[in-house]
């Protein structure tokens, strides 16, 4: 929203690092003007470590190189790191044992096993009636506590991570640097300033004996390994990251736990002695200070924006502090950005559907012919870290007025603690967004795909780049730093780490031009931007509603009411997709509208009290073609695309006439239906954008409408059972009872007609009729594949699946308390 921070000119900032194989370079700040000249002529860029010597180019400087590492000289030897000991003989042990004497360990063994015991005893196993039945009892007792003491000891031992070995840990961190260096050739960038910053704050917690918990976005493998470089690199403790067990793959699984993974499963189900088992291990981790890590996203973002928050983890996390068990915890939010992700092609893949590949060995063995490739650089970000103890005191105090003092045991009540928690995942993720740095790449992609034309020539992709870094940082956003280098090279670079197979170059004309190959791939760079212009984004398609129409200034005006009720819901339609500012719909919208009208997009007619009422464009907007209105449009419309697909695709669970079926399907039957819908209509020009078929957006949007009762979802407590859905009756499309068609029209109708209004009008489609006709018939097909076969007409829900759907709509319902579509 509107900025009270200076402009970018103005502002003063720390250099970057960057860390490249051995050499750490100090740069000019990478968001403000060019580096100054030092008086003698030099550059303020200075080489502090010098490069690292190639066994071709120096065999003899390599070996004494390596013999360094191996030795541990200087730095290397990381012996005098910020932060509690680690990397010591018997560190595995001592953990172990700390974890398996914490109380809420042992006193949930003895819970469980005082519940098998009365299983025993209902079962006749144990009798009640017979001599020494005490005694027996205990020694039966003693005999599970047992059991479960070793499983335990054993699931300890498979999860901790084992920093046992300081020699092997400067082992990891030359191998490391080595292979992600040559991958990402211009090295990790981070700011001096943060670092600085952070290393205070580290110190401040070591004397008193506090975690630093870092919370990364999560984008890439490459996240967790460029964090721990820089803490290596830099003199801090390395902490201990947490890691699904889909990667705990023979031989790579034991590295990575020697260099700090902790092992835990995808899913805990309803094993409350395992659950117990991380509590401990993480209460153990934060008693004892030691860093941790964790992703607040949970898995990598296959879109490149931040996915919403997963509360696992940070649930653990928070019950530490509140219960008592451990007095604070630093949180710091990190930021970690790329030129180029090694994985997007296999997210692509991913995204269209084909089935995630189980890690194996040898695929990352394989990767080594990305080793070879050039893809720019990695740029980490630091957000200040704060108190975690002191956030809660702040969140107890907004909404119950009590004094800061407050026991932090006094919360008792779930939906309170949820919503905490749910503060806690969003804050972090806005603290992300703020200290991200976006990358040339990005800046590129993000100008490609906002163009009506087929390509751009190379004078017009320079000046949107420029005009779009201009836009990034005067909404306080960071942009990666060009040095002396003119926009022109930096847009070279980039093409290059983009390559042709994402950005194609036309030859033989008389200037450059350029044009996006791979859309659906280069949308993951463009998707890096879109946080900074969410709020003008949705404010410029819902006044897409009225500028669709044609015709002159006043036929394309939209009434305020009107157009504040179609950001609003737009708004409530995509807010598990976007990150949005905190200060509210009125205050956010009110300084949009007023920022875009400083930037001459919009024009804003008030009535004689000076209250806005009407907006249209402005006149210096249609004299430049609409091109800052339309680059703000193009960045959501692939995501009203996408939702207004899932909300077509839901007209297919419309049940035939005469059906007698209970009516629930497969949830993922139903998804995959969408996205073959989708592929359908994009490629007969009923959907402008292919990317809007990707499966991760098409899933939000179900969970969307499964939150606001549009959808019901069975999930049973028999995993081996999918979960089930149908729509809501008070949803249910009717059908003409002559031919057995849906009828357009009903409350799911009018649902999709309002998305459709913010749609992007393409020159072979027009919403109304198309949507009612072809559209329709498509969906038509869909509900004949749903409901035929054995699985349409199912087998009926047990009484216990009953029960549980209806807590689950107790659960939903309880969240509601937000704005509705």
């Amino acid at each position: 929203m509107a900025d009270s921070r200076p402009p970018s000119s103005q502002r003063t900032s720390a250099p970057d690092l960057e860390i490249l194989g051995d050499q750490v370079t100090l740069h000019p700040s990478g968001y403000i003007e060019p580096p100054e000249r030092l008086q003698d002529g030099g550059d303020k860029e200075r080489n502090l470590v010098e490069h690292m010597a190639r066994f071709r180019s120096s065999p003899l400087e390599f070996l004494r190189e390596v013999s360094l590492h191996v030795s541990g000289s200087g730095w290397r030897a990381y012996e005098n790191f910020i932060g509690q000991p680690i990397f010591y003989p018997g560190f595995s042990e001592n953990m172990t044992q700390a974890v398996l004497s914490t109380p809420i360990l042992q006193n949930r063994i003895a819970e469980l096993a005082e519940k098998r015991i009365a299983v025993e005893e209902r079962d006749g196993l144990l009798n009640t009636d017979a001599p020494l039945y005490a005694a027996k009892r205990s020694q039966r007792k003693a005999v599970i506590e047992q059991s479960l003491q070793e499983l335990c000891e054993k699931l300890t031992g498979d999860m901790i991570c084992k920093m046992e070995s300081r020699p092997f840990i400067r082992g990891a961190y030359y191998l490391c640097t080595q292979l992600l260096t040559r991958a990402y050739h211009q090295g990790i960038h981070v700011s001096s300033e943060e670092v600085i910053r952070l290393r205070t704050v580290a110190e401040q917690a070591e004397k008193k004996m506090q975690s630093i918990i870092f919370l990364p976005c999560h984008r890439s493998h490459v996240d967790y390994v460029s964090l721990q470089l820089i803490c290596y690199r830099l003199g801090l403790a390395l902490p201990t990251v947490v890691a699904g067990d889909n990667l705990n793959i023979p031989g790579l699984g034991s590295f990575l736990q020697h260099a700090g993974a902790m092992w835990i499963r995808r899913s805990f189900g309803d094993d409350v002695l395992y659950t117990t088992l991380v509590q401990s291990y993480i209460d153990t981790l934060l008693q004892g200070g030691f860093n941790f890590e964790c992703f607040v996203e949970g898995g990598r973002s296959r879109t490149g924006k931040l996915l919403p928050p997963k509360f696992g983890i940070l649930g653990f996390i928070l019950d530490s502090v509140l219960s008592g068990r451990v007095e604070d915890a630093i949180i710091c939010p990190v930021s970690t950005q790329y030129d180029k992700v090694i994985e997007t092609e296999g997210y692509v893949t991913e995204l269209l559907g084909v089935p995630k590949k189980k890690e194996n060995l040898a695929d990352f063995l394989s990767a080594s012919s990305v080793l070879s490739l050039k893809l720019g650089r990695v740029d980490v970000r630091f957000h200040e870290p704060w108190s975690l103890r002191q956030f809660i005191q702040e969140q107890q105090s907004r909404t119950t007025g009590i004094p800061k003092e407050i026991d932090m045991k006094s919360i008792t009540d779930q939906a309170t603690r949820q919503k905490l928690l749910r503060t806690l995942g969003y804050k972090v993720l806005s603290d992300i967004n703020a200290v991200s740095v976006v990358m040339p790449t990005a800046l590129i992609g993000t100008v490609l795909l906002t163009l009506r034309g087929r390509g751009v020539g190379k004078a017009e992709l320079i000046r949107r780049v420029e005009w779009l870094s201009d836009r990034v940082r005067s909404k306080g956003g960071r942009v990666a730093h060009f040095g002396n280098s003119p926009t022109s090279v930096v847009i070279d670079r980039g093409l290059d780490v983009l390559g042709k197979d994402l950005v194609g170059l036309v030859e033989g004309l008389p200037e450059p031009t350029y044009y996006a190959v791979d859309r659906f791939q280069l949308s993951f760079y463009r998707n890096m931007t879109i946080h900074l212009f969410i709020t003008e984004a949705l404010v410029c398609v819902s006044l897409y509603t009225r500028v669709k129409r044609g015709g002159g200034p006043d036929n394309q005006r939209i009434p305020y009411d009107e157009l504040r009720e179609q950001v609003l819901f737009l708004s409530q339609l995509f807010r598990g997709e976007f990150i949005y500012p905190t200060d509210g719909l009125a205050v956010n919208l009110d300084n949009t509208l007023r920022a875009l009208e400083t930037d001459r997009v919009l024009e804003l007619i008030r009535d004689g009290e000076g209250r806005i009422s009407a907006v249209g464009l402005a006149d210096e907007e249609r004299r430049a073609g609409r091109e800052n209105y339309d680059f703000y449009c193009f960045l959501t419309w692939p995501f009203a695309e996408s939702f207004w697909l899932g909300a077509v695709a839901m007209m297919g669970l419309t049940p035939p006439l005469n059906y007698e079926g209970d009516g629930w399907l497969d949830v993922k039957k139903c998804q995959d239906s969408a996205q073959l819908l989708g592929k359908t209509l994009y490629h007969q020009g009923d959907l402008s954008y292919f990317e809007a078929v990707n499966k991760e957006t098409l899933k939000n949007a179900w969970t969307r409408f499964e939150e606001e009762g549009m959808i019901v979802v069975a999930k049973s407590r028999n995993t081996k059972i999918q979960p089930r859905a149908k729509l809501d009756p008070s949803w249910m499309p009717a059908r003409d009872p002559s031919n057995g068609h849906i009828v357009p029209e009903g409350r799911l109708w009018g649902f999709i007609e309002r998305i459709a209004s913010s749609r992007r009008e393409g020159k072979n489609r027009r919403d109304g009729a198309t949507v009612s006709t072809r559209v329709l018939k498509h969906t038509e097909t869909i509900s004949e594949t749903l409901f035929r076969g054995p699985q349409a007409e199912g087998e009926g829900m047990s009484e216990e699946d009953k029960v549980l759907l209806k807590k689950q709509q107790r659960r939903r319902l309880a969240l509601q308390a937000r704005a509705h579509l």
